[in-house]
């Protein structure tokens, strides 16, 4: 029997994405996306409970998100999970949940009209400011 790990995530950027290149010239991006979800809590009370991604593209795609990814845009990611620990600032032991991305698609904004767009028609209009975007004070890392 095979396996398989491939997450799908539509979240929201939490920073601008950060382009570099390997020593041998491949491009590599990161950036952060948080989804969030609406749970009630123990006393029944509606509540937001985000999650953070870390992303990571490479070669064209990394390009390609660099070019038209800025913070507070809405995506659609496919890709492999994985988890690390780390120390933060204070010593205490943290999880991150890191995505290599296989696939990348922009999501319409409310008031466009289509859903999404594929990486060949991207979308280079400013992005909206969407409702519970995502600000630099929200992110863990």
């Amino acid at each position: 029997m095979a396996s398989f790990n491939k997450i799908i995530i539509v979240g929201y950027l939490g920073r601008d994405p950060e382009l570099r290149y390997t020593p041998d010239g491949t491009a590599v991006c990161d950036f952060s996306v948080a989804t969030t979800e609406r749970k009630k809590n123990k006393s029944g009370e509606l509540q937001d409970v985000t999650t953070w991604f870390r992303v990571t593209f490479w070669r064209k795609q990394a390009e390609f998100a660099s070019q038209y990814l800025v913070k507070g845009k809405q995506v659609y990611i496919e890709g492999k999970l994985s988890m690390s620990e780390y120390q933060d600032r204070d010593g205490n032991t943290r999880t991150s949940l890191q995505v290599n991305g296989t696939d990348i698609q922009f999501v319409g904004t409310r008031g466009e009209e289509g859903v999404s767009q594929r990486q060949s028609k991207a979308d280079t209009s400013a992005p909206a400011n969407p409702e519970g975007a995502v600000t630099e004070d929200d992110i863990p890392f």
